[in-house]
């Protein structure tokens, strides 16, 4: 076969100098016989499009046509000529095949309607599909429009460990990392296990979040942002929940509440901008195969500003709406965590745009927050919003974006900057601060007012995407009893 400069899919695509020969190689999605010509449609990823290779039976070897299956791999020397056929400007005129991988009938991704929930027992196989390609190609665009986004308004990419001694949120749901000889485990009197022999000499887990050391960058850098895994050993099979996945985590210096939210806004219609600008063939597909209203809604979020609403008139709304007749499955008292469906409702059908909501009660948020209760002598800080109605306890400044589709799509608050204070609350939670020293190093030495906020970017691909599952916008999802490929 001819050594011909390989040129993608995507590009061959976009030319017009017909009548040049060209090399195209990748994966056959079909292939039509007939006595007279084949028909084989050609995809290497590169695209959502498929290019056209139009065969001479009678200048390939039989043997080799018969082979050329869905899911082969194949590359094709021919002739780029203009298309006699509606809906594509170009084809190939086949001159030369090589066959490079053969597949069979019992290739798992055939031509036919299989349910996503069987593709995920082929996670290795089922990104050659159309509608997993499409998202991946999706998913680097969302995470260049991250990373171009901070660059261009001045944050600096900051590496927090994966592997720490200490819980960001609390909550102990973590995955121990050990060198320990887990059939010979060394304990004490009390029956705890010692640590010194470990690798690290104490207990360490992998990290639920990046935000802690974020912080730290933050106060050296004036505005950082993290991005990458983190872990979180939850026994959820929800569809949003995974045990692995990707997390967006800015911190930035001298930031106020209001700030903050002005940020979120603007960084997530930045990206969903990004998305119609720089992925409109794999959004179109997914409009047309997954769901009809994902263009429209991807394009509402832009249009206006978000809803801006404290915690207490959310529930004030919803207690409203459950008087009038709305069932919720969860309670919705002031005080209680809202649940995905409370606050769907208040974006999807109350006020049918995004939602930041704020000022929720301290109880149910992390330590670190900074609480709305004011110094002596201070006047309280405003925990006015769209109603303006006073909480009934003490509220943290956190900034949580509601979106349609999601629910909680992003998480954030003021930092309590004040050692004091942050003791106050550690010690009324009943917390340790062995592990946390240099955490509250950073309250003694120089603090200063800031903030942030964390981005599930698996979230964020299910919105830009319209998937259900989000299982599906990650190439090989991790989660209980799951951890193939």
């Amino acid at each position: 076969m001819e050594t011909i400069r390989r040129t993608k899919v995507v590009d061959v695509l976009c030319r017009n100098d017909y009548g040049t020969m060209v090399n195209v190689r990748g994966w056959v999605r079909t292939h039509r016989s007939s006595k007279a010509v084949d028909f084989i449609a050609l995809n290497d990823g590169s695209t959502i499009k498929n290019v056209q290779i139009v065969v001479d039976p009678a200048t390939v070897d039989e043997t080799v046509l018969k082979q050329i299956t869905t899911g082969a791999c194949i590359s094709v020397n021919g002739v780029l000529v203009e298309s006699p056929a509606a809906g594509q400007a170009s084809e190939i005129q086949c001159r030369e095949i090589e066959l490079y991988g053969t597949c069979g009938n019992d290739f798992p991704m055939q031509k036919k309607g299989q349910t996503f929930e069987y593709m995920r027992q082929y996670a290795h196989l089922r990104l050659r599909t159309n509608t997993f390609g499409a998202v991946m190609r999706i998913r680097h665009n969302m995470a260049m429009a991250i990373h171009t986004y901070f660059h261009e308004h001045g944050y600096f990419y900051f590496h927090t460990p994966l592997i720490t001694a200490s819980d960001c949120e609390g909550a102990g749901n973590m995955f121990q990392v050990t060198t320990k000889n887990l059939y010979d485990l060394k304990k004490d009197e009390q029956g705890k296990i010692i640590y010194d022999d470990d690798f690290f000499g104490q207990q360490t887990s992998l990290t639920v979040s990046g935000q802690l050391e974020g912080e730290l960058g933050a106060t050296a850098l004036g505005a950082i942002y993290t991005f990458g895994p983190t872990f979180r050993a939850e026994n959820s099979n929800t569809p949003r929940h995974l045990a692995e996945f990707w997390m967006v985590e800015p911190e930035i210096a001298f930031m106020d509440q209001e700030e903050l939210m002005d940020l979120e806004e603007d960084f997530i219609k930045y990206c969903v901008s990004w998305a119609l600008e720089h992925c409109q063939d794999d959004l179109a597909f997914l409009n047309k195969m997954i769901d009809k209203t994902l263009l429209a809604r991807l394009q509402s979020v832009l249009e206006g500003s978000f809803v801006r609403l404290t915690y207490t008139e959310g529930i004030d709304i919803l207690q409203q709406a459950i008087a009038a007749g709305h069932k919720f499955e969860f309670p919705c008292e002031w005080g209680d965590d809202l649940a995905s469906e409370h606050e769907r409702y208040l974006v999807e059908q109350h006020f049918k745009r995004p939602v930041i909501m704020t000022d929720y009660p301290s109880a149910i948020k992390s330590f670190y927050m900074k609480q709305n209760i004011p110094a002596s002598g201070a006047p309280a800080p405003s925990t006015a919003g769209y109603h303006g109605i006073v909480a009934p306890g003490p509220t943290m400044q956190g900034t949580d974006v509601l979106f349609p589709q999601i629910g909680e799509i992003i998480g954030g608050s003021v930092r309590e900057e004040n050692y004091d204070k942050l003791m106050a609350e550690i010690n009324h939670r009943g917390m340790e601060t062995e592990k946390l020293w240099w955490y509250l190093d950073t309250r003694k030495y120089g603090s200063c007012p800031h903030a942030g906020f964390g981005l599930g970017f698996e979230r964020l691909i299910l919105f830009v995407t319209g998937m259900q599952n989000i299982r599906d916008v990650i190439p090989f999802p991790r989660t209980p009893k799951n951890a193939e490929f």
